[in-house]
């Protein structure tokens, strides 16, 4: 009697601002533990990934810094100034207004991209904050045409493509292979879009073709609800308000990982894309929990 060969789901975990991987792991580790109640073993093999950003952030970039901060004595408190910080970031964002810079945004997408290389493939990406923004980024990149894309609109002032995207060995003068597949699917949680300096037009101009879904909270105060819906419409789902795959949760500013119906709804958004459906061992997951009819994707 033969048996079903267990369904590999590899997930890239990207991090907010001043996060790291250990820690968004540690903050996640709930969603993680749902998920693999809902893609169960040895039906499926479950494999998340956490890559630390390359950007060590600095005191003066953090919001808030404050370089006059005291003790509670009232000395000076140096450690506040110290160059080094187990703060990390993909970017830091440059100017007082729109359009902002990114400085450094080349150095993370190259460190997305060495991820690609040594730890996939990966099957799709979930992105907090800084990182949903970035989830969408890496999903633009590697479909086919965006290359082309970003060449063309350099010429107009958008960026290049990021050579830390193309595969040297396998492109031709012709054609530019990447160094990973088209991803199935994009997650943000409290994502945004780039900013609006046409640098950045090329991620989103055409709109992102990956299916991706957004998670946002109703009291949100770090991100403004207008920055995430820009992701929203950069996206061909999104185009028009029945075709939105956005859930809003009741909190702030945080990935909703233990609430049964947002974790449910990641969860059915997956089998979707993913072309599992309820005659498989997918349906193991869900007999115990039948929050996943609640959602229509």
């Amino acid at each position: 009697m033969s048996t079903q060969a267990p369904r590999h789901l590899s997930i890239l975990m990207l991090h907010g601002y001043t996060q790291s991987g250990p820690l968004f792991r540690a903050k996640t580790r709930a969603l993680e533990k749902s998920l693999s109640k809902y893609f169960p073993s040895p039906a499926y093999t479950l494999s998340l990934h956490y890559p630390t950003a390359p950007i060590n952030i600095k005191p003066a970039d953090l919001p808030g810094f404050d370089p006059t901060t005291a003790t509670s004595d009232g000395r000076f408190d140096s450690s506040v100034t110290s160059d080094s910080t187990d703060n990390w970031g993909w970017w830091v964002r440059k100017g007082d207004a729109e359009p902002y810079t990114y400085e450094g945004m080349e150095i993370g997408l190259a460190k997305v991209a060495e991820v690609l290389k040594t730890e996939g493939p990966f099957d799709g990406v979930i992105g907090f904050s800084q990182g949903g923004a970035l989830a969408g980024m890496v999903a633009s990149l590697l479909e086919p045409g965006r290359a082309e894309v970003f060449t063309k609109n350099q010429a107009n002032g958008g960026m290049p493509f990021p050579t830390s995207f193309e595969d040297e060995e396998a492109s031709s003068g012709y054609v530019t292979e990447l160094v990973h597949s088209p991803l199935k699917f994009a997650v943000s949680y409290s994502g945004f879009a780039a900013s609006t300096n046409v640098k950045y037009a090329s991620f989103y101009e055409p709109k992102i073709r990956t299916r991706m879904l957004h998670f946002l909270g109703q009291v949100d105060t770090v991100v403004e609800e207008s920055r995430s819906l820009r992701l929203v419409d950069a996206c061909v789902e999104g185009v028009g308000e029945g075709e939105r795959r956005v859930v809003y949760h009741p909190g702030g500013h945080f990935l909703p990982s233990s609430q049964k119906q947002y974790v449910a709804a990641l969860a059915s958004f997956i089998t979707e894309v993913m072309g599992w459906d309820d005659t498989s061992s997918a349906a193991e997951g869900k007999k115990n929990d039948e929050s996943l009819d609640d959602f229509p994707f």
